[in-house]
């Protein structure tokens, strides 16, 4: 279970950087769907502000791919 509503940095075991997600405390926290096996949650910073639109259970993190990002980005530049 979360413990603190806050800005979470999320480290994955091989497959990507660490990247940041808002979590909200109560809730569970999610797995990736690539790597099952071991992804770690480390409190950035706690959000005691209050949300003004109904939080989304995230269950799963999805997969995205770095090189596909990185092509969309070269296409879009020219």
């Amino acid at each position: 279970m979360v413990p603190t509503t806050g800005i979470y940095r999320i480290i994955h075991a091989v497959h990507r950087l660490p990247h940041e997600v808002i979590l909200v405390a109560g809730g569970q926290f999610p797995r990736c769907s690539k790597c099952d096996v071991w992804v770690s949650f480390e409190l950035v910073r706690e959000v005691r502000a209050r949300f003004e639109y109904e939080p989304v259970q995230l269950y799963e993190l999805p997969v995205i791919d770095d090189e596909e990002n990185k092509a969309d980005s070269a296409q879009a530049k020219g």
